[in-house]
């Protein structure tokens, strides 16, 4: 174990996700005390488990429910925690059409995305930063973009596969990076601290053509396990990143060079 997080509360929200329980995972073992939040208790645990983390055996471990989509649950969240250091966002809201191709997305699915995710983004940044304002302590938040927040989308990687790159998601991400340039210069405090993590593509057990093609256009890594995305994060959470703020850091092995 080691400690770039000593002593601090570290909020994870969307802690039952790939992302979000391993994060959970490299932030007990930095040594942070961390309350990990997502809709269901009971996906945390199954996913911390698959993980080799047992909850009941970490002291400095605290599960609980948050809905990021819900304006008044999430005030209440932040009302009621008495000492926090710092936040992840890993959520990822959708809702049931998410996902179709550029030409089957309706305008009511497009805009019902965009509430749910970069809606719930803002809220959850705004509430942060609210928090910051009431109690005045040193407070360090990391959003998740994404490459495809960057970049245009390489749609020649989804061929011979059923998958696409969702035009939502690059609305959404691209817009993510610069509501965190935009909260930290409203608050403009340098003890407020916002910025953003854009992973390349992460591994999930995508179809064997596309994590070839994917490949084809990193340094040879590919897509990377998630392991390898949670040290930037954790670096933004840190001590160790105490005057950075605004920025986003890409973490892709090259594939949007």
């Amino acid at each position: 174990m080691t400690d770039l997080l000593q002593g601090k509360t570290i909020l994870i929200a969307g802690a039952a996700g790939l992302l979000g329980s391993q994060l959970v995972k490299d932030c007990l073992w930095q040594g942070a005390s961390v309350i990990a939040a997502d809709l269901d208790i009971e996906r945390i645990q199954q996913r911390l488990v698959s993980l080799g983390i047992n909850a009941n055996e970490y002291p400095s471990l605290e599960l609980t429910t948050l809905d990021i989509t819900n304006e008044s649950d999430v005030k209440k969240f932040f009302a009621n925690i008495k000492a926090l250091d710092g936040a992840a966002n890993t959520t990822y809201p959708r809702n049931r059409t998410y996902g179709a191709h550029f030409f089957e997305v309706s305008q009511a699915s497009f805009n019902e995305n965009l509430s749910l995710h970069l809606g719930s983004s803002f809220l959850f940044m705004q509430q942060c930063a609210a928090y910051f304002k009431e109690r005045q302590s040193p407070f360090s938040l990391v959003n998740i973009s994404s490459i495809y927040g960057v970049i245009a989308p390489k749609f020649d990687v989804y061929n011979d596969t059923s998958m696409s790159m969702p035009v939502e998601y690059a609305a959404i991400k691209s817009a993510l990076i610069h509501l965190t340039k935009y909260s930290v210069a409203y608050v403009k405090n340098s003890k407020f601290r916002v910025n953003c993590v854009s992973p390349g593509g992460i591994f999930d057990h995508q179809p064997e053509a596309f994590l070839a093609s994917y490949k084809d256009n990193t340094h040879g890594e590919g897509m990377l396990s998630v392991d390898k995305v949670t040290g930037s994060i954790i670096f933004l959470l840190s001590d160790q990143s105490q005057h950075v703020t605004g920025q986003n850091i890409v973490v892709d092995d090259g594939f949007s060079v």
